[in-house]
């Protein structure tokens, strides 16, 4: 199958729900949660960049682009799961990085499998763009909990609002 195989995987990203579970405030795709974040990060990179910091914007938009890419093989585990013991967070990128290499060796192409390597490693290191990028998901994050808020909110008026309606009637 090869780069087949990779290209048509994208469009399963788009099928796998993000942070199911509790939180969710609206249902959204790993693929939409990576459009984002990747736009995030360009605005970041140019703050960076405006204030001096070198930055090497290839890497920037692969390693944003791609940072959920390996949950296509094991899904979006929530972050307190994922991050309930040292000794699961280990297993869980172990079990991430068989997959991740597995994939590559059998559906890239040798001479692209380096680059792809990189694009599928774990992006958030201590680099200036993993550092963007660890910052970059955070702000979805945060954009995704105000919108649950905006949301209460709202609720909150709309019932007062009735309330008031209803008691004059």
């Amino acid at each position: 199958m090869g780069m087949h195989q990779y290209l048509e995987s994208l469009a399963e990203l788009e099928l796998i729900n993000r942070a199911p579970g509790y939180f969710k405030f609206e249902q959204h795709s790993v693929a939409a949660h990576s459009f984002k974040v990747t736009e995030i990060a360009q605005f970041l990179g140019d703050v960076e960049e405006n204030a001096g910091k070198k930055i090497d914007w290839r890497l920037l938009y692969e390693k944003a682009l791609n940072h959920d890419y390996t949950e296509r093989f094991i899904g979006d585990i929530k972050t307190p799961v994922k991050y309930a013991t040292p000794v699961l967070r280990s297993m869980l990128a172990d079990v991430d990085d068989k997959l991740t290499e597995n994939f590559i060796e059998n559906e890239i192409p040798t001479k692209f499998q380096d680059a792809y390597r990189r694009r599928l490693s774990e992006g958030k290191d201590a680099s200036i763009e993993g550092k963007i990028l660890a910052v970059a998901d955070k702000v979805d994050l945060l954009y995704e909990s105000f919108g649950k808020f905006k949301k209460a909110i709202r609720k909150k008026f709309i019932q007062k609002c009735t309330k008031k309606v209803s008691q004059r009637c």
